[in-house]
């Protein structure tokens, strides 16, 4: 078997490929050798600081948590998967006995491991072991490369089921990042009827555009927040009765309060690296306007498979760079300087 290298981070910018030892498996676990890895905003954030949102890196630990290979050894008591099977790796591994877990909402588990996350190692590497049941096999028509970015999709998709996106709903995504694309793909394939999106940068709004987005607006960080919510409602036609939050800041988070409709409901869906002052609380209150969260995947990623496999939902044209393993801190240097839209490292290559 080859040698196992993989992509360290120990500090604020500091990553290098190590050689690693080969994981050994146990018996409900696979082996998978590593093709494609995407590149999160997540992982910039570890990258940049070594915290994701408020919560401080623990030690240095492999990166990546979009990840798809094949199957190259397997424990005794796995059978969903055989050797030579390509597979799309679901970044969690929960323990599934506490409450959480036991009623389907494995992704707030107490004590689960998840790839790149609260010192737990990823899966940015050669050869990474996982827990057999939560590695899905990649249907015959798709690439290991969407096989990879199958993970923000399934995000996505837990984010607008969460959200309560249904025939004839009226969104409004802030943040035109893979994540805010892929929801507003999502919104439109549950039956949303007007979307709009915004950002910052021309070029997201461009892509989302080309991916069937009705309307996009380039915000200006100079606007007050009830010009932005002017401008959201005039270009839509009126109030959104969903706005998702895809990045976390805290003037997004205050026009996604003041913008949406009257009972409907905000979706907050980015992690903030800060704690935030200052929000309309009781206006919202007032208008009972829901706010909830989304974490992570819960019971999403065959749905995303099978809506990629069917052509519903195209993931090609999102995925902009590619980088070999041994440039992953080029390509993190890329995705911190917003270009691009999806970067996957080639472990490969």
């Amino acid at each position: 078997m080859d040698k196992n290298y993989a992509a360290l981070l120990s500090g604020p910018r500091q990553l290098k490929i190590v050689e690693w030892p080969i994981p050994n498996i146990s018996s409900n676990e696979v082996l998978i050798k590593m093709d494609s890895v995407g590149i999160c905003g997540s992982d910039v954030k570890k990258y940049s600081t070594y915290k994701n949102g408020v919560i401080a890196v623990k030690k240095p630990m492999i990166m990546g948590h979009e990840g798809a290979g094949v199957v190259v050894k397997v424990g005794a008591e796995v059978r969903n998967v055989k050797v030579g099977d390509r597979v799309a790796i679901e970044p969690t591994q929960p323990c599934r006995s506490c409450e959480y877990c036991k009623t389907g909402k494995y992704n707030m588990c107490v004590d689960g491991r998840y790839c790149s996350s609260s010192g737990n190692d990823g899966n940015l590497c050669t050869y990474y072991k996982h827990v057999a049941d939560f590695v899905h096999k990649i249907p015959d028509n798709l690439t290991l490369e969407e096989g990879a970015a199958v993970q923000p999709l399934a995000v996505a998709i837990h984010a607008c089921n969460r959200a309560g996106v249904k025939l004839g709903s009226e969104v409004v995504i802030l943040g035109a990042g893979p994540i805010g694309v892929l929801c507003a793909m999502t919104a439109r394939a549950m039956g949303a009827t007007k979307i709009l999106i915004t950002d910052i940068i021309q070029a997201r709004l461009d892509v989302a555009k080309e991916m069937g987005v009705d309307f996009t607006l380039l915000v200006d960080e100079r606007w007050s927040d009830e010009e932005t919510v002017d401008r959201i409602v005039r270009l839509l036609g009126c109030r959104p009765t969903i706005t998702i939050d895809a990045c976390a800041f805290p003037s997004p988070q205050r026009v996604a309060l003041l913008v949406t409709r009257t009972c409907g409901v905000v979706l907050i869906v980015g992690i903030s690296s800060e704690s935030l002052t200052q929000l309309p609380l009781s206006d919202a209150m007032l208008r009972e306007v829901d706010i909830r969260g989304s974490h992570r995947i819960a019971n999403t990623y065959p749905a995303a498979l099978a809506a990629v496999s069917s052509g519903i939902i195209n993931l090609k044209p999102l995925i902009t760079h590619h980088f070999p393993l041994r440039q992953a801190q080029a390509a993190l240097e890329q995705a911190k300087a917003g270009e691009g839209m999806k970067i996957i490292i080639r472990v490969q290559d």
